[in-house]
């Protein structure tokens, strides 16, 4: 039987999460948990990143940031994931779905203009199995509507549209380090991307249960405390631990699962021309 995925492994891990272990800092934001984010700060070029325990509490998080109220609608395509959607409905907001283009999977960006109402707030792309949606596109209708867009790029660490990373397009993004997923952080994890630095000093707020515990370790305040919504999105050390022994072999893990999939695509594609079975297109860019 050929199983579903085999989570990738280097070795590093079990060295860096018995350090973590016995770190007198466990609960998060700690050195690795620091690493990792300036790692994808530099990497991605964008304003904050920010680890969290899942993609769906990035997605969580997103939402609370966009201030997203009950009736206000947001669009995604037809065939996501439901955390995609979950975390906008917690809000209270309707979803309003748009079909999906036969050769990619992802949004029809055609199709995305007809569904705006004046109750539209956001638009979530979602770049599946690691193929960029058309963003040039997407932003152009977000950017003369007045609409955040939401990148969920669980599946698209370390691909690009247009020599641009997934996830650097909208005001924010997310990961996932999930186990089936190019990289993990221990069976679960998330990064919450943000491109807009007007939610970044919120973002941290919103993490840390909603108190501004974050400038306090930063020495701007003198005592913490509660001035805003938020929960528990921080993840412990010990997944950024794990995390960090992937990303040091980032570009072998993505070479690898690369050549996977081209014999894949390569020994599928006689019984497409035959038309048996489709498979994906991958656009140029």
């Amino acid at each position: 039987m050929i199983p579903f995925n085999r989570p990738p492994y280097t070795s590093n891990e079990d060295r860096y999460v018995l350090s973590a272990m016995r770190s007198e800092k466990m609960s998060g934001d700690g050195k690795f948990g620091h690493q990792c984010q300036t790692w994808f700060q530099e990497k991605l070029g964008c304003k904050k990143s920010l680890l969290t325990p899942s993609c769906t509490q990035a997605f969580d998080m997103a939402a609370i940031l966009l201030d997203i109220q009950p009736d206000d609608e947001v669009i995604m395509p037809s065939f996501t994931f439901v955390s995609t959607a979950n975390a906008f409905v917690l809000r209270g907001a309707k979803i309003v779905f748009v079909d999906i283009r036969r050769d990619t999977m992802n949004i029809d960006e055609k199709l995305i203009e007809a569904a705006i109402t004046p109750k539209t707030r956001a638009i979530a792309p979602v770049h599946y199995a690691g193929v960029a949606c058309e963003m040039e596109a997407i932003m152009d209708i977000a950017n003369r509507h007045g609409l955040s867009v939401i990148e969920d790029a669980a599946q698209g660490m370390m691909s690009t549209y247009k020599n641009r990373a997934l996830g650097t397009f909208g005001q924010m993004a997310a990961y996932s380090f999930h186990e089936t997923k190019n990289f993990t952080s221990g069976g679960e994890g998330g990064l919450l991307i943000i491109n807009d630095e007007r939610y970044i000093q919120r973002a941290e707020i919103v993490r840390e249960k909603g108190t501004n515990r974050s400038l306090f370790f930063r020495g701007m305040v003198d005592k913490y405390s509660w001035v805003d919504v938020g929960s528990s999105y921080l993840p412990s050390e010990i997944q950024a631990a794990y995390l960090w022994g992937q990303l040091e072999w980032a570009d072998k893990i993505t070479q690898s699962r690369v050549v996977t999939w081209k014999h894949y695509y390569e020994e599928l594609s006689a019984l497409a021309q035959a038309g048996r079975i489709e498979i994906p297109e991958i656009p140029a860019d």
